[in-house]
């Protein structure tokens, strides 16, 4: 039996299915910086009638103003890869660590984030690849709407 080791990616687990729960898409992120979690964030497109509230832009909102030396510490967990506008965010803060729940159900640019420099640690966590491919399978216009398709 596979068990979890990383209390942050466990974090971001537990927002996706906060999410799920609140009738929205089940991505989960949490932002750490010095071994601490500063905020949660999960995908919220659907409860707030969003366009632009995915999990991770959902927890850098809610991390609130940082300075470039906070974002420079950070690292940001989310339990699917980044899409473009995630990833650009990731990018314009300068947060130099991503750690990705997986990338089977749905890639973001990695290649590309990780050539500005970005470092990524995927996962391939078997309760977020479930959790996606479960979701996918019930909601694909929910999901894909929310990847811009």
């Amino acid at each position: 039996m596979w068990l979890m080791t990383d209390p942050f990616l466990a974090a971001a687990i537990a927002d996706a299915r906060q999410g799920l729960a609140e009738g929205g898409i089940p991505i989960g992120s949490v932002l750490v910086i010095d071994r601490q979690i500063v905020a949660h964030g999960h995908n919220r497109r659907i409860q707030n009638g969003s366009a632009v509230l995915h999990a991770e832009m959902d927890c850098i909102e809610r991390a609130g103003r940082l300075t470039g030396a906070d974002y420079r510490r950070a690292t940001i967990y989310s339990t699917l890869s980044p899409c473009d506008m995630c990833s650009g965010a990731i990018l314009l803060y300068g947060i130099p660590r991503v750690v990705i729940g997986e990338n089977r159900t749905f890639r973001g640019p990695e290649d590309y984030v990780r050539s500005r420099g970005v470092f990524l640690d995927i996962h391939d966590d078997p309760d977020c690849i479930a959790m996606m491919t479960d979701f996918i399978q019930r909601n694909p216009e929910l999901w894909n709407e929310d990847i811009g398709r």
